[in-house]
């Protein structure tokens, strides 16, 4: 069974950083990826990693302010590291991982809020 879980979010002002973590247990040799969900708004893909962390995709929006990476080790925590962040990146930032069946990210964390002040 896979269990992600996040944590590293908080309340930040608006040019300051963050790093997010994900700690993922069970099957964890896929794709895994950063998504947000703003208040009113539909859920975002922000970007994805393969198991290795040697392929990379992100939304064009966010590409330069935003890295995901994966630890070099176990490959179980994946992190998205935000820059420059702005009060229009407040939402609840939550990870997700591929499933090696279906191709589509089946599972998901708990969410992390984010929320950066003007």
């Amino acid at each position: 069974q896979v269990q992600l879980v996040e944590s590293g979010g908080g309340l930040v002002q608006a040019g300051g950083s963050l790093r997010l973590s994900c700690a993922a247990s069970g099957r964890t040799f896929s794709v895994m990826g950063w998504f947000r969900q703003a208040p009113g708004k539909e859920r975002e893909f922000i970007a994805d990693t393969n198991w290795s962390g040697g392929i990379t995709h992100y939304v064009d929006s966010l590409k330069g302010r935003f890295t995901i990476s994966r630890d070099n080790n176990a490959k179980t925590t994946v992190y998205l590291q935000m820059n420059s962040l702005k009060p229009e990146d407040t939402a609840v930032y939550y990870c997700a991982l591929r499933s090696t069946v279906t191709g589509t990210f089946d599972y998901w964390g708990q969410g992390t809020q984010v929320t950066v002040s003007s």
